[in-house]
């Protein structure tokens, strides 16, 4: 990506609704690089500046409100040139309040003008506009060796369509329309005269979307509110976790409304995307683990991404695609060049880890809610993706799951390290043909104890059994080929020739998620997994200190991700090492502090020392489900609580509360039909659980200190 790209999403703020979203500057323009209002993988608007006579104005404070709806810019004019005979309208004298959102795929702006000058005032306000209708991927840096045609734009009384006719042979358009009739609409430029007495103000309302409308106040109105009761909506259908801590708080209602602003409603029902704004698409990883990391307070969520992914899983066999009949969707695109496969990611299904995640939040999903006729309604997809688990393993001489890129087109790497240069030797040397991660084998033990968790629901005996089975031996061979006995770690892959890729990466901490090490090597992997290697202070790092290619400004050998943290403490609370997963949480929220409440996608992993905070990964996803979602999953490990959808009952295993917080509230946990609230409160060196609310009498609640 290009430095103007990165400054940009250094200094912008982002809005997003359903397929659409918005990445702006701080005064609320789009000044092309990485800005621009994005729709279906396409910007449909490049250039959108606001400029008072010759200048911008000037900025006083911009956000974007705590639910995710509003972007607010609060702005001033420079000196203004004379009108005639009048008198220049000085420095600061006129207020500015830029107020957009996005509903319904359409942008909203009210533009307010306001002057508190004793004389009236006459300001000359021009709004720059464009759309190159650039495919996302050229956005992200891409080159093609050809596009499409930008048509004549037409010009209209209160504003202008653009249109681009693709390769695709679609016609893309994009329109902008003023509520105030400009005085010129010539050349990307839409130009005002506006006249402010003494004290007066006067509103410009602004739409851009497809299709022209005439915008309007009751029009404003009427959209915000309904953009904010939708968000509200999303919001509330998960738990909520408060403390008496303001700032702990703050973390938590933040990682919610992103998680609610991420989240689409599609046919399927609710679908976290990925993160805006590289990753506003369904990937197929992402959403699973966010879902798992939201499960206990919002089962609908996982039904959602369930219920998607099952309805696009692999029919067919395609190396263009990395398909497979039963293989698990890793992402989809609508943009132009994915249409016309110069890329791949139409639908790809280059993950190798997809597709176990994806039997593992089912078996999952069932246990939390009980849900047995929605398992039922996907059991077919299920017991095809098991299928396609299972040749892929029967291929491999040890019994691995392993991947391999059909076409130099996809992915090289297909874990969630999917960087080119993230699997690797000890040496430094990339690893030959197919690779085996051992992350992946873990997911595929959970996965298919899993899937005889469910036959056994479904009284299916001979296939519990078998698929027991199966997971045993996946477990034997993990432990006998990935263990590293001189150094008391699980290796990182391994290759085609059966070489170990004998390196020290986080990837062990998803191990202990899926249960499947011993408590021994899960006791020598956690005490590693917290010692300075790993640990920055304010996570875990992707990748150990003093192992090759380690960089702690890298993609994914030396950075700290939250979602990484978050599963790594899972798995350490759930081998009982619940204290430790605190340490985990409490980096992750003092990390949160120095990002506004809002964790990243990624950021470096330098040490922590005494005064500092953490560095920013220059073009990190800001916000990212799974970064969002991992404040959720820590919090759980910590708190040990863990819901059985079948019989009803919660249960809380050695409870630990954050240090400096004395009581954590969940409120609104939803049981079958019942929501209850938890309080756990530290009481001396205990802490104390309370059910509260008028369903608590229907849920037992079992308590072991």
């Amino acid at each position: 990506m290009d430095p103007a790209a990165s400054a940009s999403l250094n200094t912008s703020y982002v809005l997003k609704d359903g397929d659409s979203f918005l990445i702006a500057t701080r005064l609320g323009d789009v000044e092309g690089g990485a800005d621009g209002l994005f729709h279906n993988d396409t910007r449909i608007l490049s250039r959108y500046r606001l400029v008072l006579g010759d200048s911008a104005p000037m900025l006083l404070s911009s956000y974007v409100t705590r639910d995710n709806v509003f972007f607010v810019a609060h702005l001033t004019n420079r000196q203004l040139p004379p009108l005639g005979n009048d008198a220049s309208t000085g420095q600061g004298l006129v207020y500015i309040k830029r107020m957009r959102f996005l509903h319904a795929d359409r942008l909203y702006e009210r533009v307010m003008l306001h002057n508190y000058g004793s004389i009236p005032a006459h300001v000359p306000v021009t709004f720059e506009v464009d759309a190159d209708f650039s495919d996302m991927f050229e956005v992200r840096g891409s080159t093609r060796s050809r596009r499409g045609e930008i048509l004549p734009t037409e010009v209209l009384e209160h504003g202008e369509i653009f249109r681009y006719r693709g390769l695709d042979s679609a016609l893309r358009s994009s329109s902008i329309a003023f509520s105030t009739k400009p005085l010129r609409v010539a050349g990307g430029t839409v130009e005002f005269q506006i006249g402010l007495p003494a004290g007066g103000r006067q509103a410009i309302h602004i739409e851009v979307g497809d299709g022209m409308a005439l915008p309007a106040r009751d029009r404003f109105r009427a959209a915000a509110a309904l953009a904010r009761s939708r968000m509200r909506k999303r919001a509330r259908s998960s738990a909520r976790i408060c403390s008496e801590g303001p700032l702990f708080n703050d973390w938590m209602d933040r990682s919610r409304a992103d998680l609610a602003m991420l989240t689409s409603e599609l046919e399927t029902g609710p679908y976290p995307y990925a993160g805006v704004p590289w990753f506003s698409t369904p990937f197929g990883r992402d959403a699973v683990i966010t879902a798992l990391q939201t499960l206990w307070l919002d089962p609908g969520l996982a039904r959602g991404v369930l219920a998607f992914l099952a309805s696009h899983q692999a029919q067919e066999e395609s190396s263009f695609m990395d398909s497979a009949p039963g293989k698990i969707m890793h992402e989809t695109r609508k943009g132009e060049m994915s249409t016309l496969g110069e890329l791949p990611f139409g639908r790809y299904y280059g993950g190798v880890d997809t597709t176990p995640l994806f039997i593992g939040l089912a078996g999952a999903y069932l246990h939390r809610t009980g849900d047995q006729a929605f398992i039922d309604s996907i059991w077919p997809q299920l017991v095809a993706a098991t299928g396609w688990i299972e040749r892929v393993c029967d291929a491999n001489p040890f019994g691995f799951l392993d991947y391999a890129r059909g076409q130099d087109s996809g992915l090289a790497n297909q874990g969630w390290k999917d960087s080119s240069d993230s699997v690797f030797h000890a040496d430094g040397r990339p690893p030959q043909g197919a690779i085996a991660l051992v992350e992946v084998q873990g997911y595929v033990f959970a996965a298919l104890r899993a899937m005889a968790d469910m036959a056994r629901v479904r009284g299916d005996k001979a296939s519990v059994a078998r698929w027991l089975g199966r997971a045993e031996r996946m477990r034997a061979e993990v432990e006998r080929h990935f263990w590293i006995p001189e150094r008391g770690y699980y290796g990182i892959a391994i290759d085609a020739a059966g070489e170990l890729c004998a390196v020290r990466a986080s990837n062990a901490g998803h191990l202990l998620y899926s249960g499947l090490p011993d408590a021994g090597r899960a006791a020598q992997v956690t005490e590693q997994l917290l010692d300075t290697s790993f640990f920055s202070g304010w996570g875990v790092r992707t990748l150990a200190q003093g192992e090759t290619h380690y960089n702690p400004m890298s993609y994914h050998n030396g950075s700290v991700w939250p979602h990484d943290s978050a599963l790594c403490a899972a798995g350490i609370a759930a081998y009982g090492q619940r204290q430790a997963a605190t340490r985990l949480l409490r980096g992750a929220f003092e990390s949160a502090v120095h990002f506004d409440m809002r964790l990243p996608e990624l950021f470096c992993g330098f040490a922590r020392t005494p005064g500092s905070a953490p560095v920013a990964y220059p073009v990190a996803c800001l916000p990212q489900a799974w970064a969002a979602g991992s404040p959720f999953m820590l919090v759980q490990a910590c708190l040990g609580i863990s819901i059985d959808g079948n019989s009803g009952e919660v249960a809380i295993e050695r409870p630990q509360l954050p240090v400096g917080i004395d009581e954590v509230v969940v409120r609104h946990i939803p049981i079958g039909p019942y929501r209850i609230h938890l309080v756990l409160k530290r009481l001396n060196e205990r802490v104390g659980v309370f059910v509260e609310g008028r369903d608590a009498c229907h849920v037992p609640v079992r308590i072991r200190a």
